[in-house]
């Protein structure tokens, strides 16, 4: 695996070895004693989520709060997105900027966002399905969300808001200046 550190402290880009013939391909997509040598983290991971979504769709920017954040290790395996990570903590030097990354089946590539952050995507392919680990359970009191097109973050989505498809909770999020922040 190649681990690639980002501008925003914390976020890495992993890049399975896939091991490929004329039947398909095989790849580890997670190996704990790599990821803790390579980023000096070790996340327990509790659960697993998938979600699929058709051309379009947003989803986020979300987060948990508190003693509930997460930690992510994200990955698509059909289709294309553009993941993003928004550091939301207060006492960051990064606090307030973002990353975007193209995640697709065909790469593997992946996306570890550590707690503190925002987080959420756009998917530009006809489909896909995404998948990512979370080292804390799903807690609905804790659930928080920040404006998808805020412009104190400042993201470029690469699609036009009116091909973009957003639930009414992502659509009407607050802003980053109203959020609820890490230290």
């Amino acid at each position: 695996m190649k681990f690639i550190a980002t501008s925003l402290q914390g976020v890495w880009i992993i890049e399975p070895r896939r091991h490929g013939d004329a039947r398909g391909y095989f790849c580890e997509t997670f190996r704990e004693d790599l990821f803790e040598a390579a980023t000096g983290c070790r996340p327990h991971f509790v659960q697993d989520n998938e979600s699929v979504s058709c051309r379009g769709v947003v989803r986020g920017l979300h987060y948990q709060a508190g003693d509930a954040s997460q930690a992510k290790l994200v990955r698509v395996t059909e289709g294309s997105i553009v993941d993003v990570a928004v550091d939301l903590r207060r006492s960051s030097p990064t606090f307030g900027r973002h990353i975007m990354v193209e995640l697709d089946a065909e790469s593997g590539r992946q996306l570890y966002i550590p707690r503190g952050f925002a987080h959420g995507f756009v998917v530009l392919s006809e489909r896909a399905r995404f998948l990512y680990k979370v080292d804390n359970y799903y807690c609905p009191s804790a659930e928080r969300s920040v404006r998808f097109d805020d412009p104190a973050i400042g993201v470029c989505w690469p699609l036009a808001l009116s091909e973009m498809v957003l639930s009414e909770k992502d659509a009407s999020a607050p802003s980053l200046g109203e959020c609820e922040l890490f230290d």
